[in-house]
């Protein structure tokens, strides 16, 4: 009888090393690497290097030289960061952490650092021509504003940020314009042109979501183009227009019959004139014509009865 393996799991709250790597990309985090005030630390290496040089050239003693080596190595740490800018730092290609201090600051020497920006970034997508859900084809754009969030894993999980943003978004796009008709929706159905705020909530998810690996988290996202494709924007145009007078002469039609239902109700109410049912047909039908005409109605006296 076979038995089976037991599975292994990861401590939820365990982090991996920098060098792991698991099928979904690099699995690493970000942490802060150990700073100083850089201040102090210039200070005290310019003071280690005149005081070696100077005992160095005077005495010719191993511990001028030490004194030497030693503020030489101290200022090898001393690195500035601007507001907006973070120091991804490495010790011989192992990450030791990140540093998002501002200022003048001194970290473990030794180490390259590498200048990533935290500052919201804006990217906008091609004209992309896509068929909505009714299979028209449409053209599209969006704007995404992005931010990095996790500065390790925009340096290590993904080649360049920038250009995995672009094909992200571009491809999100893709599928949010797929999934909703451009407009002519069914009840309740959300439409690309009606329900541009609840398209751009969604975009913004689906992009979110593919470009969490890589440490960027999305700010905001925005349609900023949509229209039918030129080759079916004359057609489209046609059935908007014809859509447009069926609505208008549908609110027409129930304003004139709600005019004639008062006409012929005051007349009976104050005894004006006693109508019988083929008078009633014929006063609603010259109102009808007349209240729904597209052109000015022409009168026509009738010199004897409706009965000759």
């Amino acid at each position: 009888m076979t038995h089976p393996t037991p599975a292994t799991s990861q401590a939820p709250h365990s982090h991996p090393s920098a060098g792991s790597q698991a099928p979904g990309g690099v699995e690493i985090a970000e942490r802060t690497a150990w700073s100083v005030n850089g201040a102090l630390a210039l200070l005290v290496s310019l003071v280690l290097v005149v005081v070696g040089a100077w005992l160095a050239a005077s005495s010719g003693t191993g511990l001028g030289v030490a004194l030497l080596i030693l503020g030489v190595l101290l200022l090898t740490g001393i690195t500035v960061i601007s507001p907006g800018d973070t120091r991804v730092v490495q010790l011989f290609g192992a990450y030791i952490g990140t540093i998002r201090r501002t200022g003048l600051l001194m970290t473990v020497p030794f180490t390259t650092r590498r200048k990533v920006s935290v500052k919201v970034n804006n990217f906008a997508t091609n004209d992309l021509k896509v068929n909505d859900a009714d299979g028209n084809p449409v053209n599209i754009a969006a704007i995404v504003v992005w931010q990095v969030a996790d500065t390790a894993k925009s340096v290590f999980a993904v080649r360049e940020a920038e250009e995995f943003v672009a094909v992200q978004s571009e491809s999100a796009l893709r599928r949010i314009a797929g999934d909703h008709p451009y407009d002519n929706a069914e009840h309740g159905e959300e439409t690309l042109r009606g329900a541009t705020d609840s398209v751009a909530d969604e975009l913004a998810h689906e992009v979110g979501a593919r470009i969490a690996l890589a440490g960027l988290r999305v700010v905001e996202a925005r349609i900023s183009t949509l229209a039918y494709a030129p080759e079916i924007a004359q057609a489209m145009l046609q059935r908007q227009q014809a859509s447009a007078l069926i609505a208008a002469r549908e609110r027409i039609v129930e304003g004139a019959v709600s005019m004639v239902e008062n006409a012929l109700e005051r007349l009976e109410n104050q005894n004006i004139v006693n109508l019988d049912d083929e008078r009633k047909a014929a006063m609603v039908s010259n109102l009808l014509v007349v209240l729904c005409s597209e052109s000015r109605a022409t009168p026509v006296v009738n010199a004897g009865t409706l009965y000759q």
